[in-house]
């Protein structure tokens, strides 16, 4: 979490919705081989339960059930140049938003799992256009293989550190600028996030 209180927020609902629209972040954890982090989607269960499910095989699976973890989510982000101010006279910064989610794991049990992967092709199928897949099209053969090959778990939230780093020491008009500056580029993300915060 960045230092500067400017970029923090007490706003669960606005970082669950961060957390919800990403879909997909890193579990960091210490293990007796030394730190390893693992690339996974994530669903909210409640109003403070984190779920994710890993590959069998992952380094991480041993060691979750009943540690303290932290989960990580990267939003926008992106250099921002000096060259959009009317003063040049600075230097440049990274605009981003993150959130790390720390609390204690446990393992889901096969229905719960189950449930999960449910959710999970429910809430991204959704999302897509067109015509959407159903679970049900995959064999019982294919989706039992795949079901024994992954292991469930959720994380129960404890502490909430999250970082809206959006321009905010800028004026209204600089932060504009920025916003410009970066959809030009090409970011069209992190300007209408930085276009959010000002509105």
């Amino acid at each position: 979490m960045h230092p500067n209180p400017l970029f923090r927020t007490d706003d669960r609902a606005q970082m669950r919705a961060t957390v919800e629209r990403i879909g997909f972040g890193m579990v960091f954890l210490t293990t007796p081989q030394g730190p390893r982090v693992a690339h996974t989607p994530l669903l909210w269960t409640g109003e403070d339960r984190l779920r994710f499910h890993l590959a069998r095989g992952n380094a991480l699976v041993r060691h979750l059930d009943g540690a303290t973890a932290l989960a990580t989510v990267t939003g926008a982000h992106g250099y921002v140049s000096p060259r959009w101010y009317e003063n040049r006279d600075t230097v440049p910064t990274w605009d981003y938003v993150a959130i790390e989610l720390e609390g204690l794991v446990r393992r889901l049990d096969d229905a719960e799992l189950d449930g999960l992967l449910y959710d999970l092709i429910d809430t991204h199928e959704d999302r897509l256009e067109g015509e959407r897949w159903n679970a049900s099209e995959a064999s019982e053969d294919m989706w039992n293989g795949l079901f024994k090959a992954i292991v469930g778990f959720e994380l129960e939230v404890r502490e909430w550190r999250p970082t809206y780093k959006l321009s905010q020491k800028r004026s209204a008009s600089e932060r504009e600028a920025i916003a410009a500056g970066l959809a030009a580029g090409g970011n069209e993300d992190l300007a209408a996030t930085i276009r959010g915060l000002a509105g």
